[in-house]
């Protein structure tokens, strides 16, 4: 059945890059990924560079998507961006719900069930990122903490547009730390995630992505992207040199 959900490999650049380095970037990146078939290529830049990324990938097998957004269609949020204004620039989706997001920014689920729906609609497709602390998986609170996330991020989503949301498994612990979950451990959080998915639909669990994210690199790429229920990676620090990431892209075709 895998082998019907195309893989995504999408770079989140985090607060990095001016334009001029993402320009750079994506001119070295563009002619290592144009031969790769059967995966698809995202980067996630900053707000700033979102529309001369958009501009320098068009005709290209890279799509853009933004890093955040609010839920509203506009309004008196200083600040803030909405999916309609993400969606004027053509961008192909949006990353909602980032470990970085919740603990330094007080995103709530709540909140994101209404950024799902809301990204949905202008026509995005959000990558919703779930995870659990180190803390959470000592306890063995790691289902229940997955069980919750994906209950209320989803709860907005109508059953037969469940298979238009990626799911990304980011063990908070292992985000930008270098630890890496085993194939194991990975494995184990992404069936879990799609059997959520399946307690609502059993056909949309099928077709629903399901990434890991967490210290993925090219050295580690091929024995994640090979697990069973893993459709792809979220890549954070690897995703900013073009060499890395184009590596860890190969290695989902």
């Amino acid at each position: 059945m895998k082998g019907t959900r195309t893989p995504l490999i999408a770079g989140n650049w985090k607060m990095n890059k001016t334009i001029a380095d993402a320009e750079n970037f994506i001119q070295a990146l563009l002619p290592r990924v144009s031969s790769a078939d059967g995966v698809e290529v995202a980067i996630c830049p900053p707000f700033t560079a979102l529309s001369a990324m958009v501009d320098s990938t068009r005709g290209s097998r890279v799509q853009v998507f933004a890093q955040t957004m609010h839920y509203a269609p506009q309004g008196a949020f200083t600040g803030e961006v909405s999916a309609v204004m993400l969606s004027e620039l053509d961008l192909h989706g949006v990353i909602l719900g980032h470990s970085e997001r919740r603990e330094l920014f007080n995103e709530t689920d709540k909140a994101l069930a209404q950024k799902v729906a809301g990204a949905l609609e202008a026509g995005l497709t959000p990558i919703v990122c779930v995870g659990e602390t180190e803390e959470e998986r000592e306890r063995g609170d790691t289902e229940r903490k997955l069980r919750h996330q994906i209950r209320e991020d989803l709860s907005k989503v109508a059953e037969q547009d469940l298979h238009r949301v990626v799911i990304a498994y980011e063990p908070i612990w292992a985000i930008g730390t270098g630890k890496v979950a085993t194939a194991d451990q990975a494995q184990d959080a992404a069936a879990f995630i799609r059997a959520l998915v399946g307690d609502r639909s059993s056909e949309q669990s099928r077709a629903v992505r399901v990434l890991y994210g967490g210290s993925v690199k090219p050295e580690n790429a091929a024995e994640l992207l090979a697990l069973v229920d893993v459709d792809g990676a979220l890549v954070g620090g690897a995703s900013l040199e073009a060499e890395s990431f184009a590596a860890i892209v190969a290695a989902a075709g």
